[in-house]
């Protein structure tokens, strides 16, 4: 909630925790998709059949309807084309971006701020020179979805080994390769398929889906950019970790120096690790990237000059266009700048459920444990808390979370329902307010478990720097 008189309206907390008319039909459709490819097309059976016709009755409204109907037929009588594969893609793709759509008109009315507008036609690009790796990408993706999931073997997979490589080089088509390079080798590490004791099926659905849309000549073309000049106050950092790399992602309100309507932004910079750099110690391999990490520990503004952004609210930074400003609370930006700040517009292909960010101020709340997790009751609404999303690399802990009377979070959609993600929060300590922030240790901390992590990190670092070393004399 944010109270009226800190500048902003009350978050309708009923409206989150209501029925969308619609949803259930939409992802029932794309959940039954999502179950043919996990025996795939070679020889569709019956059941596969019925769910081709769910998927094409669910766009029979849209201008998808003809192509998907006679894809949804071909591919039921197992003689789909690669034409065909990318329509009934496509028609995945837009009964998500409904969905995405509509949980984002609901969370829009639900805080009462400014909705995003469409965003603009990505540039067409020029991909013809590269139209023979799309369709060599294209056919091996079509194969997968022949296959199906429990078809999967080495020799399958393989295949897209010399795609990527043909890609790689071209930095038009470096998007398309990372995906597909990332896809395959998470397919590899599960073969063969017919052994696998449960199938990833929406996550692999997605990434096929997507890939096969990137093949499409002139779909992944670049966003529109342009420049920002003004104040940057930031909110908090999304910390994401894989066992081979990390990515800190910055949300914060801007400021246009002209004036302009405060608009919601990100800034993300990522980097590569080693499986033994866990906790505080990822900071290090983040920070000498973005100088904006330094400024989100130390509370403070960006003045930014110039800065690229990207149509869809990503900041492509670059530390020469920006200085540090003047001391800046993440929770005095949600209540005072937030409420008026401008969602960004989300590109057509990014429409997806999954992607819901949305940053709010919550407060009037209490906390509350039981079987199925942490929640906050709001206004006698129960909006369930993603504690797991909580990083270790900061001293934000589920129980702060638990002992807050404000946070700052972002707002997402999982499982099925709403659930927020703890950026900071505001808890009493001896009747002061004392905030702490899941990036606080982002620059750097005298905090004495962040100090021993940091500490252990570099001595990770080290010896791995030492055995590469040796390696390379050898």
């Amino acid at each position: 909630m944010v109270p009226d008189d800190e500048g902003g309206g009350l978050m309708r907390a009923d409206l989150l925790t209501a029925g969308i008319e619609g949803l259930d039909e939409a992802l029932a459709a794309v959940d039954a998709f999502d179950g043919v490819l996990v025996a795939g097309l070679l020889r569709p059976q019956a059941a596969q059949a019925a769910a081709l016709a769910e998927l094409a009755d669910a766009v029979a409204g849209s201008p998808l309807a003809a192509r998907v109907a006679e894809a949804a037929d071909k591919a039921a009588a197992g003689a789909a084309g690669e034409d065909h594969l990318v329509a009934l893609a496509a028609a995945r793709a837009a009964l998500l971006g409904s969905v995405h759509d509509a949980l984002t008109a609901r969370v829009t009315e639900a805080v009462g701020r400014p909705a995003a507008e469409d965003p603009p036609a990505p540039g067409a690009g020029d991909a013809g020179h590269a139209a023979n790796l799309l369709s060599a990408a294209r056919s091996w993706l079509s194969d997968l979805a022949r296959a199906g999931w429990r078809g999967l073997d080495h020799e399958l997979v393989a295949g897209a080994a010399p795609v990527v490589s043909a890609m790689l080089p071209d930095p038009a088509l470096r998007r398309q390769a990372t995906l597909l390079d990332g896809f395959a080798a998470e397919l590899a590490a599960s073969c063969p398929g017919a052994a696998l004791e449960r199938v990833p099926v929406r996550r692999w659905a997605d990434l096929w889906s997507r890939a096969l849309l990137l093949t499409v000549p002139g779909a992944a073309g670049g966003p529109a950019t342009a420049t920002a000049t003004g104040r940057l106050l930031p909110l908090g950092v999304d910390l994401r970790e894989h066992a081979t790399a990390v990515q800190a992602q910055v949300h914060a309100v801007f400021e246009p120096a002209d004036g302009g309507t405060p608009r919601l932004v990100r800034a993300g910079v990522s980097a590569p690790k080693p499986d033994t750099v866990v906790g505080a110690g990822l900071w290090q391999l983040l920070r000498p990237h973005m100088s904006l990490l330094a400024a989100v520990s130390e509370g403070r503004a960006m003045d930014l000059d110039a800065m690229p952004v990207t149509a869809e609210g990503d900041l492509v930074w670059d530390d020469a266009r920006a200085r540090a400003g003047e001391p800046a609370d993440a929770l005095v930006t949600a209540r005072v700048a937030l409420p008026a700040a401008t969602a960004a517009p989300v590109a057509p292909l990014d429409r997806h459920p999954a992607r819901i960010a949305v940053p709010v101020l919550l407060e009037g709340y209490e906390a509350e444990q039981d079987d199925t997790g942490l929640a906050f009751r709001i206004a006698g609404h129960r909006l369930a808390v993603d504690a797991d999303r909580v990083p270790a690399a900061g001293p934000l802990t589920a129980d702060a979370v638990a002992a807050s009377a404000a946070c700052v979070a972002l707002l997402r959609w999982d499982a099925g329902e709403f659930r927020v993600q703890p950026l900071a929060v505001e808890r009493l300590v001896r009747k002061k307010p004392v905030a702490v922030h899941a990036g606080a240790w982002a620059g750097g901390t005298t905090d004495k478990a962040g100090v021993r992590a940091e500490k252990a990190a570099t001595d990770a670092v080290a010896v791995l720097r030492e055995r590469a070393g040796k390696l390379l004399r050898t």
